[in-house]
């Protein structure tokens, strides 16, 4: 059931989120379309409460239970990243904005940028590791809690992989592709044209001048 849930979830994340833009650009319903892309959140407290009541009526604490509670994390930790990403590329595309800026590519502004992308995985992490030891403590002493425990190192371990990852932008930023020196502009060697009206006259000049010297 759990799974299940999760699985609705995820395509009621999306829906919701496909359907609150096209009312706020496509139907020009911008109220309607933020009530839809608030109603996300609802999503992942009907997720923890369901959870909670399974772990109440006695089911034994499984992956499903940690899988639940990092996928809780997640959104939370990135998942207005994603609604704000798409928020500005629908604003482009049907409501005449400016494209959306592009993240940073190279050197030290990536880096920072990518210290902030990991920055919502140490949230998402920290929400997951709350909801796991929330759940331990519902489930007491008496309950088997060494796999809600063990989640929580996954959750950390995934943020630190991702931390590695972003530090080696620091490390070893990403230089940007060197530009072409721009060629100077060759001097014409041709003859500049003259004025169209002074032709006929220079030809009478120097047919004149040959027939004086035939």
């Amino acid at each position: 059931m759990i799974v299940t849930l999760i699985v609705v979830c995820e395509v009621g994340f999306w829906v919701l989120l496909a359907a609150g833009l096209a009312a706020r650009y496509l139907l020009k319903m911008p109220r309607t379309g933020i009530a839809l892309l608030l109603c996300e959140p609802l999503l992942e407290v009907l997720l923890l409460v369901v959870t909670a009541i399974d772990l109440k009526n006695g089911a034994d604490p499984s992956w499903k239970h940690g899988l639940a509670a990092l996928y809780i994390g997640y959104t939370v930790g990135h998942g207005h990243r994603t609604v704000k990403w798409l928020d500005g590329h629908a604003a482009h595309r049907f409501g005449g904005a400016p494209p959306p800026p592009k993240p940073p590519r190279y050197g030290m502004a990536r880096a920072r940028h990518e210290g902030r992308v990991w920055l919502g995985s140490v949230v998402a992490a920290a929400v997951a590791s709350g909801l796991l030891f929330l759940a331990a403590l519902y489930v007491g002493e008496d309950g088997n809690t060494d796999g809600l425990y063990g989640w929580m190192f996954v959750a950390w371990r995934a943020a630190g992989i991702h931390g590695l990852i972003a530090l080696t932008y620091a490390i070893w930023p990403k230089k940007a592709p060197e530009k072409a020196p721009e060629k100077a502009p060759e001097e014409s060697s041709a003859v500049p044209a003259r004025d169209p009206e002074h032709v006929p006259d220079l030809l009478v000049r120097r047919t004149g001048k040959d027939e004086e010297q035939v």
